[in-house]
């Protein structure tokens, strides 16, 4: 399952994580690790966010930057990691 470290520049807004959790889960990624902090300005916030899924992660990407409080996404390939099951 690969694992990828997301992170989102976003306005801040009472509702802007909850929608950030819904569409990675809706995109069928498992969140492995999280963190959120407000910006320098209190007026925006930085979300990292490392999520797994054998999923493409342009998935996730397309969907979280179209949020209307999102103003940037950024993804980068964390790590492989080659289980396989037998049945």
């Amino acid at each position: 399952m690969m694992q990828h470290q997301v992170n989102v520049s976003a306005r801040f807004n009472p509702e802007t994580l909850e929608r950030v959790l819904r569409v990675v889960r809706h995109r069928g990624f498992q969140i492995c690790a999280m963190n959120m902090e407000t910006a320098t300005d209190t007026q925006n916030i930085n979300i990292e966010l490392t999520v797994a899924s054998p999923r493409p992660v342009e998935l996730l990407f397309s969907q979280l930057s179209k949020l209307v409080d999102v103003a940037r996404v950024d993804i980068q390939q964390r790590t492989t990691s080659s289980q396989q099951i037998r049945a």
